[in-house]
């Protein structure tokens, strides 16, 4: 029940935070406007969900080896690895699956089906050092208390439960959407920007 506590937390600090982190960062960097960076309705990408229960397994995890220096190296260099894993693995499901593209790098140098790319694992590489060497003690000491302290899990219970909703019910539009062969392949942002032109296509011939 602890460990269940403890994973579920870290998903949700993650999904939260990382929907923040997404907010801002296309705001201000890469499409210089407010737009729902997520493929959920609501507040939260459990990609940044998955990301930081890695990195919290990790960081804590025993690996006996003897040399500290030696030990760090290697939880970075795992860390660097997981992250662009689990990106890989997200992008994959959406493109081979729903036939969308949440993110597309195929303007960079060195992609693997514009899913993954050398400049954005080095920067996963770089988070998750920051991560561990920051924020991972303070993390074990929050979640350790959360734990204790089990009536914050009906907080943790209830955003787990209203993203399972939402992601059940954009998993059917999108494969509802997937029909249309034109939708298919499209960048996440056209994707919403047609679904939502096709909407309001849709209620100018009701009314």
């Amino acid at each position: 029940m602890k460990y269940l506590v403890i994973i579920s937390t870290l998903f949700v600090i993650g999904s939260l935070f990382g929907w923040v982190l997404e907010l801002f960062f296309r705001r201000f960097v890469s499409q210089k406007k407010w737009v729902n960076p997520g493929f959920l309705t609501g507040p939260y990408l459990p990609i940044y969900g998955f990301g930081v229960a890695v990195l919290y397994g990790v960081s804590n995890i025993p690996l006996h080896i003897q040399s500290p220096v030696v030990d760090t190296i290697v939880r970075i260099l795992v860390i660097g690895i997981g992250m662009t894993l689990i990106e890989f693995i997200a992008g994959l499901i959406f493109i081979k699956g729903l036939k969308i593209k949440l993110w597309d790098y195929s303007n960079r140098k060195g992609n693997i089906m514009g899913i993954i790319c050398p400049i954005f694992s080095l920067a996963w590489l770089v988070v998750g050092s920051l991560y561990y060497f920051l924020l991972n003690p303070i993390l074990v000491q929050g979640i350790s208390w959360i734990s204790e302290n089990l009536i914050y899990t009906y907080f943790v219970g209830a955003v787990v439960g209203a993203m399972l909703v939402d992601f059940a019910y954009s998993v059917h539009l999108a494969t509802k959407l997937k029909e249309f062969k034109e939708l298919q392949n499209l960048r996440f942002e056209e994707f919403k920007k047609e679904l939502k032109r096709r909407v309001n296509e849709l209620r100018s011939k009701i009314q």
